[in-house]
């Protein structure tokens, strides 16, 4: 049965990365939206639906560090895994100036994210804040899109509307359904061979609600979209600090223990500033650059199932 829920996963998060991506970009072309646009929404939305559903339902379960642990998780690996495996497919650029300015709306709301983390308590109100930021950012985002104007539609597209919607409700479902199920048959095997719970946390977990993304940007790099790969990563960034931090404290405010405040959120902060080079002076980010980053994430798993404090 484990094996059987591990090859689902993988199937689901395959197929429905994939159709999120095909559906995402035609929507962008019709719509006469930028592609790097509709990767911050529609996509990351779509593939950061299972931390919103994991985060929510530990924090209501009375599990604060599951919830925060599964954000911050996510998007260290969303930096180091989600735009590593891409780019070993295709070199990333990151000379789109709507790619720059979606960093820095991710950046701001790190840095609001951890002002109210910092605190110790993320209360309703705090989350009613992340939330309005939220929409701030997507509007602001909206507005520019619409100003600087996007790619033409090309002649003789066969998808109509209702398949591209098909194709879009096809992967937000098949998306985080897939990561379920591969979570379900990872933490079998984990059990299976004796792994702690903390470290099927640290690493099964937050690498599981990444799947998605993963999924996505990779099926974006096969298809050339790299302004896609890269959106993909920085909307669900900016999503799990703004979106699912900020529902889940709506829903119940979230204690933060001391090691987020010491190393966690830190950590999260130094590798999210590690992408700012290559889009600040347009530095494509080739092998090298993603082994690197893989390496970085090795690293971080090998400390997390060696059981030691990160």
């Amino acid at each position: 049965m484990t094996a059987l829920y591990t090859l689902a996963g993988v199937v689901l998060l395959m197929v429905g990365g994939d159709a999120l991506v095909r559906g995402a970009i035609t929507l962008s072309l019709k719509a006469g939206l930028s592609a790097t646009l509709i990767s911050m929404t529609v996509v990351a939305f779509g593939t950061s639906a299972p931390e919103l559903v994991i985060s929510v339902e530990a924090a209501l379960s009375g599990s604060p560090d599951i919830a925060l642990g599964n954000v911050v998780g996510s998007n260290i690996a969303n930096t180091l895994l989600i735009v590593g495996v891409p780019a070993l497919i295709i070199s990333l650029d990151t000379g789109g100036k709507e790619l720059r300015r979606n960093y820095a709306l991710m950046l701001a709301a790190t840095i609001v994210f951890s002002a109210f983390a910092l605190t110790g308590y993320i209360s309703r109100w705090a989350g009613y804040v992340l939330l309005a930021c939220l929409v701030a950012a997507l509007f602001y985002s909206y507005r520019k899109s619409e100003e600087e104007g996007g790619e033409t539609l090309e002649a003789g597209d066969p998808l109509s509307g209702w398949k591209i919607a098909g194709m879009l409700l096809f992967g937000v479902i098949a998306l985080p359904v897939g990561a379920h199920c591969l979570i379900e048959g990872a933490r079998g095997v984990a059990l299976y061979f004796g792994l702690s719970e903390a470290a099927i946390g640290l690493t099964i977990v937050a690498l599981g609600t990444s799947l998605p993304e993963l999924a996505a940007s990779t099926a974006a790099a096969w298809r050339g979209r790299t302004e896609v790969a890269l959106g993909n990563v920085i909307g669900s960034n900016m999503l799990n600090l703004l979106l699912v931090i900020g529902a889940t404290a709506s829903i119940t405010p979230l204690v933060v223990s001391k090691p987020f405040l010491t190393v966690d959120i830190p950590l999260m902060i130094i590798i999210t500033l590690l992408l700012a080079p290559f889009l600040i002076w347009h530095i494509r980010i080739g092998k090298r650059a993603a082994l690197l980053l893989l390496a970085c994430y090795a690293a971080f798993c090998v400390l997390a199932l060696g059981d030691v404090t990160i």
